[in-house]
């Protein structure tokens, strides 16, 4: 039997892909190893998104030639539909497979000998701008990532996704139920909705056919499944509607994750996003006054051009005194084909750097403020399957990183215990009640 490794960069929405091009594999008969193994193909689904694309790529490619000298290796992704050329003059790259070809890649694979050269096939992405694809992870028994949208059509000034990956497109209503039921019939507990710009769902060829609230309220309904989480939503997306009905839902957890990218409304008006600060302090209030222990989750970047220190200030305040949850910070670095990487006024490196590290420690503040007032309550924690220093850790509803003794009966499991203490490892430490919730 053939075999095949994968290594995935970048967000939940790849690595749902990855898992579907893996079962693609899985169907024509290879058999799926761990990457050190030395398998016979190596798959690399790329991220364009995270800096340093082009090393990253290249020490993933030496690492799996390192195992298997003569594996065919083959580069997917988003690098891989901006940098198709480049990344074929990678020393031991076989194939290079664009966003439209990514899906087709055992048709592609006819032959493992090693080339001379790289194979490229890669088109324009506006072929894939109504083509939806399908995926979802499979794998972890805890949570399954379920991807039911792709591309976008906004003209943020420091993106490449809409070059990557095209315009917005999704799945219908009934397929993604469709599948959320077979998800529920595997024993996953949670799903997790994925998406490049999730809050747009419901665009088909085109036209708008269903709003992503539909969507919402029709997953509520799904029976097997305990949890549904919403990755990432754009706060001009996100709707009273959408935040007054995840307040009751029965599956639809208290964990919002809402990109900021700035909290000055200058830089905001340079990078084109479709709000002003004082839309996130109302949704970030209507959450917290339906839900006041919800969890709520930013991005934001860091060194804009054009972002001087009042500005960056301007933004650092707003977050300290937003009644938020943690922060995922991001260096802006420049990428081609972006109207940002033309813009003046360019932020030095260490500048740069200096900002993300005064953000990450706020991020650490914040999080542990969070957790901290969540200590003595009671919670339903979902249990993953890993053990490390004798220690497994979950999840509440809310999204509070817990850890107790491990107990492989636990895996999978959803346990009310209560919130005792915070660890120095960053976690909540957990008493277990005797009620379990869930099978």
């Amino acid at each position: 039997m053939k075999t095949v490794a994968f290594y995935t960069l970048g967000c939940k929405l790849n690595f749902s892909e990855t898992s579907t091009i893996g079962r693609l594999f899985t169907d024509a008969g290879y058999g799926v190893v761990d990457f050190t193994a030395g398998a016979d193909v190596y798959v690399i689904n790329t991220c364009s998104v995270t800096e340093h694309a082009d090393k990253k790529c290249r020490k993933v490619v030496k690492e799996a030639l390192k195992y298997a000298p003569h594996a065919y290796v083959t580069i997917v992704g988003c690098y891989a539909q901006l940098k198709p050329t480049e990344i074929a003059e990678i020393e031991g790259v076989d194939m290079v497979l664009g966003a439209a070809e990514k899906f087709r890649i055992v048709e592609y694979i006819t032959d493992l000998t090693k080339q001379p050269k790289a194979v490229v096939h890669q088109q324009n992405i506006e072929k894939v701008n109504h083509n939806f694809i399908a995926a979802y992870s499979i794998g972890d028994r805890t949570r399954t990532f379920l991807k039911v949208q792709d591309g976008c059509d906004y003209p943020c000034t420091y993106c490449t996704i809409p070059l990557a990956r095209g315009g917005s497109r999704s799945d219908t209503i009934e397929n993604v139920i469709g599948r959320a039921r077979q998800i529920a019939e595997s024993g996953v507990k949670e799903i997790v909705l994925t998406g490049v710009n999730l809050g747009d769902f419901g665009i088909r060829n085109g036209e708008r056919e269903d709003k992503f609230f539909d969507l919402v309220k029709a997953l509520d309904e799904v029976e097997g499944i305990e949890r549904i989480r919403i990755s990432s939503i754009e706060p001009n997306l996100l709707s009273n509607e959408i935040i007054e009905f995840v307040a009751t839902s029965k599956r639809f957890v208290p964990h919002f994750h809402i990109p900021l990218q700035s909290g000055s409304n200058k830089i905001l008006g340079l990078m084109r996003r479709r709000y002003q600060r004082e839309l996130y302090t109302e949704r970030v209030a209507k959450i917290k006054a339906v839900m006041p222990n919800c969890c709520i989750g930013v991005d934001v970047i860091v060194g804009f051009p054009g972002e001087k220190q009042e500005d960056f200030l301007d933004t650092y305040q707003f977050l300290n005194e937003l009644d938020i949850s943690y922060l995922h910070v991001f260096t802006y670095s420049e990428r081609e084909q972006t109207a940002a990487a033309e813009m003046k006024g360019r932020v030095a490196g260490s500048t740069r750097a200096d900002r993300s590290k005064m953000l990450h420690i706020l991020s650490d503040k914040k999080r542990r403020a969070f957790y901290e007032s969540q200590i003595g309550a009671v919670a339903e924690v979902l249990f993953e399957d890993d053990q490390k220093n004798g220690f497994m850790h979950g999840f509440t509803r809310n999204y509070v990183k817990v850890r107790a003794k491990y107990d492989p009966v636990m895996v999978n499991e959803i346990k009310m215990v209560k919130l005792v203490e915070f660890s120095a490892g960053g976690e909540v430490e957990v008493a277990e009640t005797e009620e379990v919730l869930a099978h």
